[in-house]
């Protein structure tokens, strides 16, 4: 197979095209996402019922349906400049050894220290909380990413961090923790009994190795209870998935560099982050009839909010403490199983995405952990990149896209995320190379009775 001489294998753009505007995808949609309800009243959160939780710039973008573009601050464009613009790479080894007629894209988020694409949010809401005056904020983290992009962003702005960690997520991934400590983030396993809502956990659930919903609740009260503290989220909300469109803008852009445009558009989906931060502009386009693309969300089938989730309006956290949301949700209370080795754990999804996808807009999938491990080591081998178990469930569905091509003979456009490294995630590679690795699936009837918790709404 013959390399395209025309496209290199890294599309660099320069500094001088880094994106100056963050674009919020939610101004494009006809039939908006439904807002947030206070968990009293049902009624629509106002700014300042959000206000002791939140950072004021972070409700006012988090709030605004309608603001096609918010500027990106310079003090942060100049952080950003330390690891973006992100390389667009050309998988010129995948598609030789697959042997597909297929191109192979993918936007590698891995190359700055977090190792992930959650710093590209983190230092947008340390700089907002540092601008409003605050000591410091209260967080939550999964597989520990976003974690670790914050605790470097608190760290760059002399912020105090503390970090609620998903337990099971805590003992599997030491180094991870280390890395938070490192930037001076505390770190603390949830559920813990720090907390009101943790001590609560604990005791209707014991032994339970966590959830990012457990995680949320303790990271919220810790901040509502600590002066001169607010709350970050590192997904899920539309302000993560605003700061998240330099993704997809820069991925655009470099495409557009080359006259390339994409056929497939896949993401990892957990929260929604990165796959709304990936798909936005060309979402964009697609809502605005100036082209068309087929976009695909990847989920674990240990825990598939979209693909078995209901929509419905749900508590974005297992304790019950915040804002009603309707999303794509498996129910607040849902825990995965303990097996489940990657992150992508939260029991719902973000509300645009949720909307997008009951539209139609949008496909979902969701692949079992065995053959996201099969991909990632395939992968690894090829293309000489040790990556996250999130991204490698992008890896899966793009493998899988490029080998039906080589079937049918079609040369479709394959562009998907490649969300950050999995240097810190050995030991789930361990258990997949010792063969201790099994994939687990709820069951419909384990469903149904976290459906038959959620919220009653009149």
């Amino acid at each position: 197979m013959m390399k395209d001489t025309k496209i290199p294998y890294k599309i660099y753009l320069n500094e001088n095209e880094l994106p100056q505007a963050w674009y919020n995808l939610r101004a494009d949609m006809k039939n908006k996402p439904a807002p947030l309800l206070n968990p009293q009243t049902h009624e629509p959160m106002k700014a300042e019922e959000l206000s002791g939780v939140f950072c004021d710039e972070l409700i006012r973008q988090e709030l605004d349906d309608e603001t096609a573009y918010f500027e990106i601050p310079e003090e942060i464009r100049d952080f950003y400049k330390m690891y973006r613009p992100a390389p667009l790479v050309r998988a010129y080894c995948l598609e030789e050894k697959l042997g597909t007629p297929a191109k192979i894209y993918y936007k590698f988020e891995g190359n700055n220290t977090s190792g992930s694409h959650k710093l590209n949010s983190a230092i947008a809401q340390a700089y907002y909380a540092k601008q409003q005056g605050l000591t410091g904020v209260t967080t939550e983290t999964g597989a520990g990413q976003w974690g670790t992009a914050l605790s470097m962003a608190c760290s760059y702005f002399g912020l105090d961090c503390k970090v609620y960690m998903v337990k099971c997520s805590y003992e599997q991934k030491p180094f991870r923790r280390e890395v938070m400590r490192t930037y001076g983030a505390s770190v603390t396993p949830s559920p813990s009994m720090e907390t009101e809502v943790g001590k609560k956990i604990l005791a209707e659930h014991p032994g339970t190795t966590g959830s990012l919903g457990c995680a949320i609740s303790e990271a919220v009260e810790k901040a509502v209870n600590t002066e001169g503290y607010r709350y970050v989220l590192g997904s899920v909300l539309n302000q993560v998935m605003l700061h998240q469109s330099i993704i997809g803008l820069e991925t655009k852009a470099a495409l557009d560099k080359y006259g390339v445009k994409p056929d497939i558009i896949i993401g990892c989906a957990g929260g929604g982050s990165n796959l709304g931060g990936l798909i936005g502009p060309f979402m964009g386009e697609k809502l605005r009839g100036e082209a068309d693309y087929r976009i695909i969300a990847v989920e674990p089938a240990s825990c598939p909010s979209f693909t078995r989730g209901v929509y419905a309006y749900d508590y974005c956290d297992t304790g019950m403490v915040c804002p009603l949301s309707k999303m794509y949700t498996l129910g607040s209370g849902f825990i995965p199983s303990a097996n489940h080795a990657g992150g992508l754990r939260y029991h719902g999804m973000n509300s645009t995405l949720s909307e997008l996808y009951h539209q139609g807009m949008m496909e979902a999938v969701s692949v079992k952990q065995t053959d996201v491990f099969e991909a990632a080591e395939y992968f690894a081998r090829i293309e000489g990149i040790l990556p996250a178990p999130e991204s490698s469930h992008a890896i899966r569905v793009a493998i899988d896209e490029a080998l039906k091509c080589k079937e049918s003979g079609e040369e479709k456009t394959i562009v998907f995320g490649l969300t950050g490294t999995g240097y810190f995630d050995m030991l789930s590679y361990e258990k997949f190379h010792d063969g201790k690795m099994s994939d687990y699936i709820p069951t419909d009837e384990e469903l149904e009775a976290s459906f038959a918790k959620l919220p009653k709404m009149e």
